[in-house]
């Protein structure tokens, strides 16, 4: 383990076994800058941003270290117009409409996630990060190339060992590990069962089995206990994101905030709020609907009919709307600064 720890620590260039999690909404370029200054690897979750505007985050890191970074990115397909099931989603969700005074023919604001392109390759091959990390597999063979032709070592996550596997023959030059227990957007993309994804410490040794790279453990792994055990089983790192949603450096509401300082609400995984698997807190919406349901539009476009809702909710102090994601093991983050955080992660002091 020691050695394939080197070989991870070697290969990003960073000093500390610790990547902070790519959390859209709620890392700042400020987060990404105080992890990596402090030896972790800060990660800049990518898909959030038009080319712009990512090129001015990007800008913002840059001012503030010039330690690796990891850009993530999304590597799924946007799906085709479907009227007939948005009208379906929206007549579901009008009577909550009606009960906040708002009229469900309403003009809606599109919601997304913007899939890797080729403007996000040219943003990669403009800035040269040392790290790139993709979501839901890996984009088309012709754009990896080009990432790879940069210089930047890749990572990609899997749920399953079948993931892994095929990630790792596809030339990735690490695997997150990202176990059931994991806030967020599931990383699965060569299934779609969620009643068979695997727990952490589960899904850990039998990656590190089977493939030869460099194993990163996320999900469920929020202080240094959570680190320890990774380790113990085969892991060369940790990737961890929920624990960064209370520092200082993270953006988050009022209600999201309030929604994390409550340790006894469950998590669970749903689609409701983007029409993919993602892990978050229980909130009106899933309780109300189950947390996964059939008539939720396919990702990224389930969002668009909630945005409103999910404003008039959060004006009155409410979460009943808001993807609140967290892992599993979120009563045990604690509030403390990124550079604090990444260090008592690692084994140090905060």
């Amino acid at each position: 383990m020691a050695s394939k720890q080197a070989q991870l620590l070697d290969l990003l260039g960073i000093d500390l076994p610790v990547i902070q999690a790519p959390m859209a909404g709620a890392t700042t370029p400020e987060m990404v800058v105080a992890v990596s200054e402090v030896g972790g690897l800060g990660s800049l979750p990518s898909a959030q941003y038009a080319e712009n505007d990512l090129r001015a985050a990007l800008d913002r890191v840059r001012a503030g270290t010039r330690r690796p970074i990891n850009l993530n990115f999304f590597c799924h397909t946007n799906p085709a117009e479907d009227g007939a099931r948005q009208g379906i989603w929206l007549g579901c969700l009008s009577p909550y409409y009606i009960e906040a005074g708002l009229d469900p023919g309403m003009r809606l604001n599109p919601s997304g996630r913007r899939p890797f392109d080729d403007a996000a390759c040219d943003v990669v091959e403009a800035y040269r990060p040392e790290v790139v990390s993709f979501h839901f597999g890996l984009p088309e063979a012709v754009l990896l190339d080009r990432v790879k032709r940069t210089g930047a070592k890749v990572l990609a996550s899997a749920t399953t060992v079948a993931e892994a596997q095929w990630l790792a023959d596809r030339g990735v030059h690490a695997v997150i590990a990202m176990g059931a227990e994991a806030g967020g957007h599931r990383g699965s993309f060569l299934t779609t069962e969620m009643s068979q994804q695997v727990g952490t410490f589960a899904l850990v040794p039998q990656v590190a089995d089977a493939v030869s790279v460099p194993v990163i453990a996320a999900g469920g792994i929020a202080d240094r206990r959570g680190v320890e055990a990774a380790f113990a089983l085969g892991a060369a790192a940790v990737q961890v994101g929920t624990a960064y949603l209370f520092t200082s450096e993270a953006k988050i509401s009022e209600v999201y905030c309030k929604a994390l300082q409550s340790p006894n609400r469950p998590t669970a995984i749903t689609n409701l709020f983007t029409g993919r698997p993602a892990r978050g807190i229980v909130n009106g919406l899933m309780a109300d609907l189950g947390p996964l349901s059939d008539l939720a539009p396919a990702f990224p476009t389930a969002g668009t009919a909630l945005g409103p809702l999910r404003s008039a909710a959060e004006a009155a102090g409410r979460d009943d709307f808001t993807n609140l994601w967290a892992g599993q093991a979120f009563p045990l983050a604690r509030p403390m600064s990124a550079a604090a955080l990444t260090r008592t992660l690692a084994g140090g002091s905060a």
